[in-house]
């Protein structure tokens, strides 16, 4: 059934006597001439009653101008003024000075910021104003987010959602849900969502019956996040940086009470990460492509807020929580533990397992002392050609090592479980080293990186993994070290220079260093960080502490 369109008119001007259209009587019709022999007097007469009456028609038409066409009206610059407000509001930057004193006055939604909405700092729920509001957040080069209040309607056949009683002079507006905006190519692929306003004036019968019937009233106070599980979505890493967390700080406070609305829906998706999802929200996941009812909401977030790679900044958030707060949700989720309050404190893990025997540096058992070690490798790139070398260092070093070979379908639950009772994980750069999320504070991370990565490595996984309070390593591979030398030569740009590649854009630099490096670790330098590892974890325990007191 096709939908009716809604067309918007503009309001032709009202003629009253007040408006500045102003009607003006017809010229007098000239005297009748006499003729010159009438004498002297009757030309002087004949010559002075026009002048007469021009003067007095002059005097009657300044008197009958309206004072409302020489002095603007009040209503008028209150209604431009609020346009500005409502433009200012949409675009995120501030009005005029006159317009500012003017919202601090009638306290308008529009003298909030977008982000004060969408980060609940202006309030929400059943306890918000009436008011519609309707505005987007673009200042962000990550995401763009909108936020909606009234009543917001989905309409899955055109991509939209229609904003029924929207604020005066909202325009409409188009977002893609997703949180690579500085990515043109990958943010192509995204589907994008329209949020059309719909200002219903009239009657309230009128207004009813241009509203589209809700399927699904869902209940007032409980609002839609609405984002896009499209892009890199596939990618362990993108996954967690792009979708995991920002999903966590866009709605995590709303304790459970809040509808995700999913665009580019995957089930396999939710088969993975459900553990996660049931812990931030309470109710079904709408797959807005494919579900056509009309899902009804009282408030709406269209997108989701980022801080940066795989970060939480407390500071951003209103309530303080945390990577630790992230990272006691996966802890809950995948060690089958019933959920809890989001609004408790996280539950970190323990450092070490309960059947750990307290190590003291004169006891026997320190030299029996055998951290778990876990070795994640890699198959296509960034492959560890020496793999049994490296095994047998760490072995010697005295870790018991074990080699994990990743596959796609590996359960969640199953990585978790491993990387809970690990002491150590080594890994080469990629996307693998983000279950560092999954070990406890105090452990080793210690990553491989290859030529070319140093920044990335540092960025995307050093400096979250110090945030959860793990001891963070680097093996970085010598230029003799990366297969790139034997492709390209020992003293070529490529491999003494990296940042030449670099500035040529992201995908050459992925091309190079990611997808066609391979690294041999030279076991004597990896041995070196291997002591310090094991060193700081003999240390880390409880007893350790106790005994350099």
């Amino acid at each position: 059934m096709q939908q009716p369109q809604h067309h918007h008119h503009k309001p032709k001007p009202t003629l009253s006597g007040s408006s500045s259209w102003i009607r003006r009587s017809p010229p007098p019709s000239p005297p009748h001439k006499k003729p010159w022999g009438a004498g002297g007097r009757s030309r002087y007469a004949c010559r002075l009653v026009p002048l007469l009456v021009l003067t007095l028609y002059s005097l009657f038409t300044v008197l009958r101008i309206p004072s409302s066409s020489l002095v603007v009206n009040t209503a008028d610059s209150e209604r431009v003024e609020r346009r500005d407000d409502v433009e200012a509001f949409k675009t995120h930057l501030p009005s005029n000075q006159n317009s500012l004193e003017a919202r601090q006055e009638t306290r308008s939604p529009a003298s909030l910021p977008c982000s004060a909405f969408i980060s609940g700092e202006a309030g929400g729920g059943e306890q918000a104003s009436e008011e519609g509001v309707l505005c987007c957040d673009r200042s962000h080069y990550r995401s763009d987010v909108c936020y909606l209040r009234g009543d917001a309607r989905t309409d899955p056949s055109t991509s939209s959602v229609l904003l029924y009683d929207a604020p005066r002079g909202a325009a409409p507006e188009k977002v893609r849900p997703y949180t690579r905006k500085f990515e043109e190519s990958i943010m192509r692929t995204i589907d994008e969502v329209t949020i059309l306003p719909v200002d219903s004036n009239g009657t309230d019968a009128a207004r009813d019956s241009l509203r589209r019937r809700c399927d699904v009233r869902h209940p007032p106070g409980v609002p839609a996040v609405v984002f896009s599980t499209g892009g890199y979505t596939g990618n362990v890493y993108h996954e967690f940086s792009d979708g995991l967390i920002p999903l966590f700080i866009t709605s995590q406070r709303f304790g459970g009470e809040v509808v995700f609305v999913v665009l580019e829906y995957h089930y396999w998706w939710l088969g993975r990460y459900g553990a996660i999802l049931e812990r931030l929200t309470n109710y079904k996941i709408v797959d807005f492509r494919y579900d056509r009812r009309v899902h009804c909401f009282s408030e709406m977030i269209v997108g989701l807020r980022i801080h940066g790679e795989l970060v939480v900044d407390p500071k951003l958030m209103p309530n303080g929580k945390g990577l630790q707060d992230f990272q006691a949700l996966l802890h809950q989720g995948y060690s089958g533990k019933p959920s809890s309050s989001l609004s408790s404190a996280p539950a970190t893990l323990p450092l070490g397992l309960p059947s750990r025997p307290c190590i003291r540096p004169d006891d026997h058992a320190a030299k029996a002392f055998k951290p778990k070690m876990l070795i994640f490798i890699r198959k296509q790139n960034r492959v560890i050609l020496n793999l049994p070398h490296v095994v047998t260092a760490c072995r010697r070093a005295g870790f018991a090592p074990h080699v994990m070979n990743l596959r796609r379908q590996t359960p969640l639950p199953v990585i978790h479980a491993a990387l809970a009772s690990a002491d150590a994980m080594v890994a080469v750069h990629g996307a693998a080293v983000t279950h560092f999320l999954f070990m406890r504070p105090g452990t080793v991370l210690l990553q491989i990186v290859p030529v070319g990565l140093d920044w990335a490595a540092e960025s995307f996984y050093g400096k979250p993994a110090q945030e959860l309070g793990l001891k963070y390593l680097e093996y970085r591979v010598a230029p003799e070290e990366s297969s790139l030398a034997a492709e390209y030569g020992i003293n070529s740009t490529v491999v003494q220079d990296p940042s030449v590649i670099s500035s040529q854009g992201w995908w050459e630099m992925k091309k190079v260093y990611m997808d066609r490096q391979n690294v041999t670790v030279g076991v004597k330098r990896f041995g070196e960080l291997l002591r310090t590892a094991k060193l700081h974890l003999r240390n880390a325990t409880a007893c350790g502490k106790a005994a350099v007191r």
